[in-house]
């Protein structure tokens, strides 16, 4: 039986990916950090079948300590800083997890475990003020915030590490993926949320920045599925993971309130304190490694996407409110 880490685990990619090792075989181990509100809810069904273990990307000797006990021979350093928005009002925090924290979990797999395959969330908001498209492997990056520069550093750390020590480090360049699972902070769920919120009579209005923001839209559990794949092959490569296909934040809202029943234009309001200093104005992935080297395919396209979502925000609150 394989044996897998996950950082990150109680995030949305991390209980995806740790209901597909679960369905592989995998024993399947969940690094969480301790905190006076421990959140649980994506992995509450399958809890039970799952190994936690209190360590934090902050402190290394307690993940020294953790592949000491665990001897994985798979890890997924899912965690991060994640929430864009949050990386200007925290840069400082921000590079010690999502940049500095993975060189202390790489340095732990070269004293401790180097036959351990190491799996980097990297991710498209590197290529940030793009500078070709769509963008592939070898498209330069230029990060518009402090998490995107953050992402570039453990996305080149890792790299480094490959190369220099010849661990089996791969950074998955993960375009925006998102699912029910999703936190409300970020822009489609607080699309969905708010539909579901306006359709069941408890809210007007939703309150918006930059809706011409063109992103890649994929679903998480399909893009999960991609990383474990990266580390099943023969070599360690880098790879972008996206749909293919752009959007703009606009055709979400539209797409949401349409299967809600609804006319977006009588509820939505562009508010400039949710505008970023700093835009990153199209994201567009080339999919054609992950295609090809990989055989990974989305299952889910945007329209799938944005009505699972709608449909499990108005079914929750439906159940909130008895």
């Amino acid at each position: 039986m394989k044996r897998a880490l996950i950082t990150g685990i109680t995030g949305q990619d991390g209980s995806y990916l740790a209901e597909l090792l679960l369905a592989e075989g995998y024993e399947v181990h969940g690094m969480v950090r301790r905190s006076s509100t421990e959140t649980f809810d994506r992995i509450n069904p399958i809890k039970d079948r799952l190994h936690l273990h209190q360590a934090d990307l902050l402190d290394q000797l307690s993940q020294i300590e953790l592949l000491k006990e665990i001897k994985p021979d798979e890890i997924y350093n899912l965690a991060a800083m994640s929430f864009v928005p949050t990386s200007w009002t925290q840069p400082v925090l921000t590079g010690e997890f999502t940049a500095m924290g993975v060189t202390r979990m790489l340095e732990a797999v070269r004293h401790i475990c180097p036959e351990t395959r190491f799996y980097q969330a990297s991710s498209s908001e590197m290529f940030g003020k793009v500078r070709e498209t769509p963008q592939g492997e070898m498209t330069p990056f230029y990060p518009r915030s402090p998490y995107g520069v953050a992402k570039v550093y453990g996305h080149f750390i890792t790299v480094n590490y490959r190369e220099s020590y010849g661990i089996f480090a791969v950074s998955g360049i993960l375009f925006n993926h998102e699912s029910p699972r999703r936190g409300l902070e970020f822009v489609t769920r607080k699309i969905t949320d708010g539909v579901a919120r306006i359709k069941l009579g408890l809210a007007t209005e939703l309150r918006l920045g930059n809706l011409d923001a063109r992103r890649d839209w994929g679903f998480a559990g399909d893009y999960v599925r991609a990383m474990w794949l990266m580390l099943q092959q023969s070599t360690p490569e880098d790879y972008v993971v996206g749909s293919g296909t752009a959007h703009s934040v606009r055709d979400f809202v539209a797409l949401a309130f349409e299967h809600a029943g609804l006319d977006w234009q009588r509820h939505v309001t562009v508010d400039p304190k949710f505008i970023r200093p700093a835009e990153v104005d199209l994201l567009l992935a080339d999919k054609t490694k992950a295609e090809t080297q990989l055989g990974w395919k989305a299952r889910v396209d945007f329209a799938g996407l944005v009505r699972m979502m709608v449909d499990a925000d108005i079914e929750r609150l439906k159940k909130a409110r008895g």
